[in-house]
């Protein structure tokens, strides 16, 4: 049997949007970063980040072209809650050997932006975001920290989100 010529035979290319929105997490946890190292609020940040972030691309998305709206509702859900609400998550699903203040500042800036849409985004399925977040992880590191952060998700998902888990709940919708 043939392939048909209309159709391709290859791994499904992510949408334009998908590609915004991930190229928007990419930034998040650019920004994330940037604020634990300086101290410094969303408020202070987020703005110039963005001016200095026009130029450039990644996956053939403008930086500019990023889904801002998403890239805001991550930076400033991370920063109202991680004290009172994702860290505690994170540390309950951390190895008892990696506490969170033990992490480098970009491995919590992953896990607290991914913590975060596991927690508040459920429009966004659980799956979506450990591969998000994974991919992200490889931009950073070329060791086995992608392998940390798909675990520690993983067993976040599965305690949030324990009904996308069962046998037939999940959607692996992008």
């Amino acid at each position: 049997m043939t392939a048909s010529p209309s159709k391709p035979t290859g791994p499904r290319q992510p949408s334009a949007n998908a590609r915004k929105r991930s190229v928007a997490r990419l930034q998040a946890v650019q920004i994330l970063y940037r604020m634990e190292m300086t101290d410094e609020p969303p408020e202070v940040v987020l703005p110039d980040f963005l001016a200095s972030a026009s130029a450039g691309e990644v996956d053939g998305v403008a930086l500019s072209q990023a889904d801002i709206a998403l890239l805001k509702d991550i930076v400033h859900g991370v920063f109202h809650r991680d004290q009172k609400d994702i860290d505690p998550m994170l540390v309950a699903v951390l190895p008892a050997d990696w506490p969170l203040d033990r992490l480098e500042s970009v491995m919590r800036a992953i896990l607290r932006a991914g913590g975060f849409e596991m927690l508040a985004k459920a429009d966004v399925p659980a799956r979506v975001v450990i591969n998000e977040y994974v991919d992200l992880a490889h931009a950073f590191y070329e060791g086995k920290e992608p392998g940390f952060v798909n675990g520690v998700l993983d067993k976040l998902a599965r305690t949030l989100r324990p009904e996308e888990f069962s046998e037939g709940g999940g959607r692996d919708a992008p």
